[in-house]
């Protein structure tokens, strides 16, 4: 209760200064009920914790913002509340964007500096005992990040040139951003493209370079739902199509294995020698496959025969190599 009165107390010194009525000490201590000594403390902790920019005009003797645009920020946030932000904060490594994530932290820090009392999350001890580390993910250059970012929250059209590795061309397009995805260590653009006359997915990492477009793009009005593109265009197990995959994976690493999901749907058997049977459906084998190799002589395809043979395929071409 003390520090919602404090807040409101807070709130009302910011929206007289911003009408001008410049507020002191003995105003406040009138409005709020409380001692001059006290009003005089809120106003110090506000421009000393808080950083409000404010300053005593002598003539009109009271306060006056030295920043015109200066917002007071809402505070009402519980311990739990803001531990899940600065947990938050921290999760947000996979962010290719430095400045953004300062900017994060500058925010929770000023929520934190609100809470006076009690026993509020510190920013330093959650960044000592949480980390993320990514792996297997693709570098996408800070501008680039926050060029798209802006343009798809504020509904710009954006010229890029973009580069597809598989036949080493590079294309210009004009496209409208709908969509921004991080899926698997890669962040991509979900926009429609005037070029294609379609939705089409952009990886970040391959965006060579972007710029904001003159021309407005006014797309068809059946345009697929994001969630309908992303369910069948990303996702190991995702699409129209339904193909069962049974994979039985050796002793030495079932544990990991019942330990993950690959499905939500997914079925796991544990055999009594210790292996493990795992039964999903996908869309596609082109995902899955890696997926299986990664585990080498671990794991053996069971069904169907068609992503076996590929297996045994990719097998030979391998020892190939290391003959």
């Amino acid at each position: 209760m003390a520090q919602k009165l404090s807040y409101e107390r807070y709130y009302w010194l910011h929206s007289q200064i911003r009408a001008r009525q410049y507020p002191n000490a003995r105003t406040l201590s009138e409005k709020c009920e409380i001692s001059q000594k006290q009003a005089q403390r809120d106003i110090e902790f506000m421009r000393d914790r808080l950083g409000v920019p404010f300053h005593f005009n002598v003539i009109h003797r009271g306060y006056e913002y030295t920043d015109a645009g200066y917002e007071l920020p809402p505070v009402w946030f519980n311990e739990e509340e803001l531990l899940s932000l600065c947990l938050a904060a921290r999760l947000s490594g996979a962010i290719p964007d430095s400045r953004l994530k300062g900017s994060l932290h500058e925010l929770l820090e000023k929520f934190l500096r609100f809470r006076s009392s009690g026993s509020p999350p510190n920013l330093q001890d959650v960044e000592n005992k949480v980390s993320v580390k990514n792996i297997e993910y693709y570098k996408v250059k800070e501008a680039v990040f926050r060029h798209v970012v802006g343009a798809l929250f504020q509904n710009h059209t954006i010229n890029i040139t973009y580069h597809t590795p598989y036949t080493g061309e590079e294309t210009r397009r004009t496209i409208l951003p709908l969509h921004l995805l991080c899926y698997m260590g890669n962040w991509y653009l979900i926009a429609f493209c005037s070029l294609k006359g379609e939705v089409r997915d952009f990886a970040l990492s391959r965006i060579r370079t972007i710029e904001t477009s003159s021309d407005p793009i006014d797309p068809p009005a059946d345009l697929p739902r994001i969630k309908e593109y992303l369910r069948d265009k990303f996702g190991l197990l995702r699409g129209e199509t339904s193909i069962e995959v049974s994979l039985r994976f050796a002793a030495d690493v079932s544990n990991w294995i019942g330990e993950q999901i690959w499905h939500e749907a997914q079925e796991i058997d544990l055999e009594p020698d210790g292996s493990l049977r795992l039964k999903f459906k996908v869309s596609d084998f082109r995902e899955v496959r890696r997926e299986i190799l990664k585990y080498g002589s671990s794991v053996e395809v069971l069904a169907p025969e068609e992503l076996r043979k590929s297996i045994e395929e990719e097998i030979k071409k391998m020892s190939e190599i290391y003959r």
